[in-house]
Formats: structure tokens, sequence, C-alpha cells
């Protein structure tokens, strides 16, 4: 199977994961793979799908769980001898006026968002192959969280040198920081989703400089996006986007040509590079 392309996108049995699968099952020229924590739910979508005459495959995967991720890394090394696109799309956000006290949501938030998305990394980067596709779903609030930090956050954010243990030694310091009660006096914003998805667009920074360092030749294009305001169970019934619209930024990027030399690094929204 080595020589069939396979894509992946974490947490996709609904929303906008499901749309970029379903986009990618009309685009992509290989395997894709539907992930979900739930196996039914997951195949359930993969049922849906079927009927509508796509071809989706299932694999059980949650973010929050090492062993479930070594298990597809493993999965994907012996079926495909690697991987060629990888969507890491699953993510969670408390609502609005969720009562849940402030330093829980920033622990289980960052659990997931963060240090859940560096875990698939960790152990699926080595797995991309030469030409491969890696996109980090990270969000536009990333960037209006980066303004509410303070200016000394505000530059170890945007710094090109920051590495990644420099960048989980933050994250967790916001969460500590939450749990004091310190969080704002300590340069914060009040948004636990929006410092999770902070993480994630440096991370992709971070990731991009080390395949240019380490895989230069492999031509890998690695970019964190927002797929926008979209309706979906997250974001509620008022956002402006369908999931199939949200879907746009990230299928674009996991489907840029084998040519393309860029993006890379970049963070982008409607298919646009965005200062960070």
């Amino acid at each position: 199977m080595s020589n069939v392309p396979v894509a992946v996108v974490t947490g996709s049995n609904k929303g906008i994961g499901f749309a970029i699968v379903r986009a990618l099952c009309k685009q992509f020229p290989g395997d894709v793979y539907l992930t979900a924590r739930d196996p039914g739910r997951g195949q359930k979508a993969v049922a849906k799908l079927q009927e509508e005459g796509l071809c989706a495959l299932f694999h059980q995967l949650d973010i929050d769980d090492l062993q479930s991720i070594r298990a597809l890394r493993d999965f994907l090394k012996e079926k495909y001898g690697g991987l060629n696109v990888l969507v890491n799309n699953a993510g969670i956000a408390f609502k609005v006026h969720d009562t849940t006290p402030f330093a829980v949501q920033a622990e289980v938030t960052l659990k997931t968002n963060f240090f859940g998305t560096r875990n698939v990394c960790t152990e699926l980067l080595p797995l991309v192959k030469p030409y491969g596709k890696v996109v980090n779903v990270s969000s536009m609030v990333s960037s209006s969280a980066l303004g509410g930090c303070s200016r000394e956050l505000q530059q170890k954010f945007r710094s090109d040198t920051i590495t990644e243990d420099e960048l989980v030694e933050l994250m967790t310091k916001f969460v500590e920081d939450t749990k004091k009660s310190v969080h704002e006096k300590e340069g914060w914003p009040n948004t636990a989703y929006g410092v999770s998805k902070i993480g994630v667009t440096v991370l992709s920074r971070i990731q991009a400089r080390m395949l240019n360092e380490k895989r230069k030749g492999d031509h890998i294009l690695l970019n964190a996006c927002c797929p926008g305001w979209v309706r979906t169970d997250m974001a509620g019934p008022q956002a402006t986007k369908s999931p199939d619209e949200g879907a746009e930024t990230p299928v674009y990027l996991a489907l840029l040509p084998s040519d393309a030399d860029g993006p890379h690094g970049q963070f982008l929204s409607n298919k646009t590079v965005r200062t960070w």
C-alpha cells in the first residue's frame, strides 16, 4: 500500500473536520481517514459520506490519549509507510456562558487544543513523506488573543527563534497562572481558547522552521489557518460560514500542488497569509 497516498483529519466526525474529509474525498487522489474519539460516531459519519457516494475510511483517534495517537502512527507506518496529508482539526471550546471555573477551562482547553495537537505532531510529523502537507487548524482568535497579551509575551510569541520547549513552558505557565488567579497580572488575556490557539499558531511556525532545518529537501509545507466563524456545535447557529465554507482554507492548504514552495510556516485565513 505504500504507493497509495493517505490523508488523515483529526476530530472529523462532525463540523469543520467532517467537511474537510468530505472535500478531500472528492479531491485527494488516495485514501482519506476520518478519525474520532468514539468509534460509533466515527463509523456513523463514514456511513453518511457513503450515502453521498464518497469513500472515507475510519480510524479511532483521541488526541488526549498518547496510546491512541501511537496506535494510529503504527497503523499508518505499517500500512502506508508514512503519511501524505495531516490536518490537525480536533479541538474544544467552552461556551461563553459556561460556569466552569476559568482555571479548569484553561487546563482542559490547553490539554486538547495545544498539548494534544502537539503530541499528534510529535508522533506523526516524522511519518510525513516528501511533498507532504500539514495543516494545523488555529483561529483568528489567536491573533486577537495575541493582541491582548502583554508586550513581553507578544515579543516571545512573535519571536523567530522561540523553541518548542519554550512554547510548552509558556503554555504550562498560563495554566498555572490561572490556578493562582494571577494570569491577568502576568500579562495573559482572559481567553483560554485564544491562548490555546496562540499555542497552535506559534507551534506551526516552529515546526515549519524545524522542517526547513532538518528536512529542507523534502519540500513539506506546514501552515496554520483560521477556517472562519463557522456554524458548528462549537460556534453555534449564528456563525456566518457553513462547515463546507469553513473547510475551504484547510483543504486549499492540504492540496497545495507538489511544485508549490509556499505558503510555509504561515497563518492564513480565507486562503490569504495574515501577519502574525
